[in-house]
């Protein structure tokens, strides 16, 4: 089964280069072996590269699948690593397949406290759906709430372009000089 993540290395032209690991995902454990002397995190990250000369929101929506995938890490130039939990928000029966968001996590406790907080409020929703007491859509409104709100969360929608999207500002992780004017 395994705890699949998706290393993205920046390249100078900003666009990424994408590779697979399938321990990654588990307990942010690339956090401590990937470096600029082990850029493939001593054997943790496949050699082969996935994708190359990728763009960030092109990551989200052509190759990072929130139903496979559990963590995404974005390497920069300077290799510095920063870690995002991906949610996959289907309810019940996983209709909403390519729904997910992302949540930048900074430790590993903290990475336990968000899949902890994820797993009870999905959980909770989904049985509330069961009993009849929301919708569908209105759970998983709520839910991308809570998220956007309580975890500061960024909701994409993999293998299409989402439309509400041009709403939403920068990937929390852009660090284009156009996303720091933007309004989170």
């Amino acid at each position: 089964m395994g705890h699949r993540a998706l290393v993205a290395y920046q390249r100078p032209d900003h666009l990424y280069d994408l590779r697979y690991s399938h321990w990654g995902g588990q307990n942010l454990n690339l956090l401590e072996y990937l470096t600029v002397d082990t850029p493939l995190a001593q054997g943790r990250i496949d050699a082969e590269i996935l994708a190359d000369s990728v763009a960030l929101d092109a990551i989200l929506t052509d190759f990072l699948d929130p139903c496979g995938y559990e963590t995404l890490y974005l390497v920069d130039t300077d290799f510095d690593v920063r870690a995002h939990r991906v949610c996959w928000l289907a309810l019940l029966d996983g209709r909403e397949q390519g729904r997910g968001a992302l949540v930048a996590v900074e430790s590993r406790d903290h990475d336990c406290a968000v899949r902890r907080w994820f797993r009870a409020t999905k959980t909770t929703l989904s049985d509330v759906v069961e009993m009849g007491g929301l919708t569908r859509r209105g759970a998983r409104q709520y839910l991308e709430r809570r998220l956007r709100t309580d975890q500061h969360a960024y909701l994409y929608r993999y293998g299409e372009r989402c439309p509400e999207s041009a709403t939403q500002p920068a990937p929390p992780f852009d660090t284009s000089p156009e996303s720091d004017d933007e309004e989170p």
